[in-house]
């Protein structure tokens, strides 16, 4: 009776090691074959220079195996566009996040790019660079000093003056923010090709007549200030929205 209690088991343990077998050779199959799937993802049609605004028509989607998805492709073309490349783009090759920038400097919907007058300015803190955020300070023999506005200001560029973006050439500051890379970010303001001379904001018509008003009679100039939040920001977003 033992005997047989024990053949049962030994079979019934046989039966559900080979199920399981069975099983896993089966999600092994079916991995195998999603792998051999494919994924449309988004292309150049054509060879894409470095700083494009890259519109809807210039992409293409091509199949690639799933296996071969890579974390940062896109799959829908409606996140690519709109953007600007930060490098060359070759014809076919997928569109990765880091080669592509949302904050393309271009002023957003409601807003225009002004120069701000060098007799506006008091203080421009020199580590400022295109793409950052800034905060902007009133200062006046007249009154307590004062922000402008509450919310940080987008730099569009900054220039030296034989009219060069300041940077540091062998590492941009805007390369190491599509990257992700704050101490390279910290590094490039320390290297820079140029004192600033003159600077881009893109503001509403509303912000820039605000400044106009405060500082047209001479009795208060701006106090530009670099934000925190331009070394803090995660600078790539996959949704490619702004």
């Amino acid at each position: 009776m033992v005997n047989k209690r024990r053949n049962l088991l030994v079979s019934l343990s046989a039966a559900l090691m080979a199920s399981l077998l069975v099983y896993g050779v089966y999600k092994l199959q079916l991995r195998q074959v999603e792998l051999q799937q494919t994924v449309n993802v988004v292309v150049p049609k054509d060879f894409i220079p470095a700083g494009t605004m890259i519109d809807a028509s210039l992409l293409a989607y091509r199949p690639v195996l799933a296996g071969s998805l890579m974390e940062g492709m896109f799959t829908d073309i409606s996140l690519v566009a709109g953007q600007e490349a930060v490098v060359p783009l070759g014809t076919d090759e997928p569109v990765l996040a880091w080669k592509v920038d949302k904050f393309h400097l271009l002023p957003s919907r409601g807003q225009s790019t002004f120069q701000i007058p060098k007799e506006y300015i008091l203080s421009l803190s020199n580590g400022i660079r295109a793409g950052d955020r800034v905060k902007l300070y009133l200062s006046g023999s007249e009154g307590e000093s004062t922000r402008l506005f509450a919310q940080d200001i987008t730099v569009a560029s900054v220039k030296s003056s034989s009219n060069v973006e300041v940077d540091n050439p062998k590492s941009s500051n805007l390369m190491s923010r599509v990257n992700g890379d704050a101490e390279k970010m910290y590094a490039s303001r320390r290297e820079a090709n140029g004192s600033i001379d003159q600077i881009n904001l893109n503001l509403t018509e509303e912000e820039w007549l605000a400044i106009d008003r405060a500082c047209k009679t001479k009795k208060t100039k701006l106090v530009i200030a670099l934000s925190a939040s331009s070394l803090t920001e995660n600078s790539i977003d996959t949704t490619g929205r702004r």
